[in-house]
């Protein structure tokens, strides 16, 4: 090994650091531990079944397109069944307005990778997703983060923001949202707010990136209309995936926005992995057009519907009466607030150790070093009797140590 690596080191890895929850699921992967803490969708959601049908019928039939290199914008049987989607939902779309990703985590690196020069700004949420806010750090952003109210990011505060950096002669890259069941605070944001931010981005002129992985998981209020279909101008660019509606571990998503914006995505995708692999999308493909989606989906609506109004229940029964906590409409999350001087991630290990429950501490999701006195819950993953059994262990820990 050579003397110093860090001598070698680039810039922009000396940056990064470890994602919190997948250091975090490390930690826990003790089976009495009950964890609120990752993103995963429960396993019982798997449509294990009928995925042994249709990969033997991809490995009988069309091996010889599954198993070889495919184009870098995706299986067009995948992207053409993508574009049929959004339009029976009233979004125009055309395949030249997608692009196939190795799941929407690449879709956010390669949107940070063709825009952000180190020291350009980005605008977030406080709180954000954690993913999205590695994915711009790894490039030298800087991220201004606008905090949220039960819509939403705060149009009056976005908008002083965006006079302060034109008056320094700067533009952010992007403006960032979670609208649909937000990661981590579980909240939606009204088409009033996406309307009057879609006003401000035409204003500054400033492109949207709209992450969604989890709009078509709604089990209770009305649905929103995607901000790219608000916009209707191409000035947003629009993030798919199926890991929360079919598998994560088949690691597909989406990318939807105009052509210019895509074909420099594409020519980053091809520096990255060439193309995303031929052989998972040839199965959701297939898995789509025997219209088994739609109703994979329903099932998990029922099942997460379920576990949604349990943890909302259990908080009201376990919590300590200082802690407040949002209410998802869907989605797999949903961000408990506590009194102001106590910090979650100080208790973690406590809570891991004496009660073997997890969270996610919240300052990870603030770019700005807040929400040291919240955490985001996760629903979906554990069982029933489980989320009930580590709802109770929390409560009891937080009542014993506030």
């Amino acid at each position: 090994m050579i003397t110093d690596l860090n001598q070698i080191l680039a810039t922009n890895i000396k940056t990064m650091k470890r994602s919190a929850i997948r250091e975090l699921l490390k930690l826990i992967a003790n089976p009495e531990i009950i964890s609120f803490a990752g993103g995963l969708p429960s396993p019982a959601s798997f449509p294990v079944s009928e995925l042994k049908t249709i990969i033997s019928e991809v490995m009988d039939n069309e091996a010889h397109v599954a198993l070889q290199y495919g184009a870098t914008e995706g299986d067009n049987l995948l992207r053409t069944m993508l574009v049929n989607r959004y339009r029976k939902q009233g979004v125009e779309v055309s395949l030249e307005n997608v692009i196939v990703t190795t799941a929407s985590q690449q879709g956010l690196d390669l949107i940070a990778k063709i825009l952000i020069d180190r020291g350009d700004y980005v605008i977030v949420g406080l709180p954000s997703y954690l993913g999205g806010l590695s994915a711009f750090n790894s490039y030298g952003a800087n991220l201004i983060g606008i905090p949220m109210d039960e819509e939403g990011e705060d149009p009056n505060i976005l908008e002083a923001k965006l006079k302060e950096l034109q008056g320094m002669g700067k533009k952010p890259k992007f403006i960032y949202l979670i609208p649909d069941f937000q990661n981590p605070a579980g909240v939606t944001m009204t088409e009033k707010r996406r309307l009057e931010i879609i006003a401000l981005a035409h204003k500054y002129d400033v492109l949207i990136l709209e992450d969604s992985p989890y709009r078509e998981l709604r089990y209770e209020g009305k649905e929103q209309r995607t901000i790219y279909e608000l916009d209707g101008t191409g000035q947003v660019v629009l993030l798919g995936t199926f890991s929360k509606i079919f598998c994560p571990g088949y690691r597909i998503g989406w990318v939807i926005g105009h052509p210019d914006v895509l074909d420099k995505m594409v020519v980053a995708k091809q520096a990255t992995d060439l193309c995303t692999p031929a052989f998972t999308q040839r199965i959701v493909a297939r898995y789509m057009e025997k219209g088994l989606l739609d109703k994979k989906i329903e099932e998990i609506k029922v099942m997460y519907k379920e576990k949604q109004q349990n943890m909302l229940q259990l908080l009201k029964d376990n919590m300590p009466e200082s802690f407040t906590w949002t209410h998802p409409e869907g989605g797999l999350f949903l961000m408990a607030k506590g009194p102001e001087h106590i910090d979650t991630t100080e208790l973690l290990k406590a809570a891991i150790t004496e009660e073997k429950v997890a969270y996610v501490a919240g300052s990870s999701f603030f770019c700005d070093g807040g929400g040291k006195n919240t955490m985001r819950l996760n629903f979906s993953y554990e069982t029933l009797a489980k989320n009930k059994e580590g709802i109770e262990r929390l409560g009891r820990f937080l009542k014993k140590h506030i």
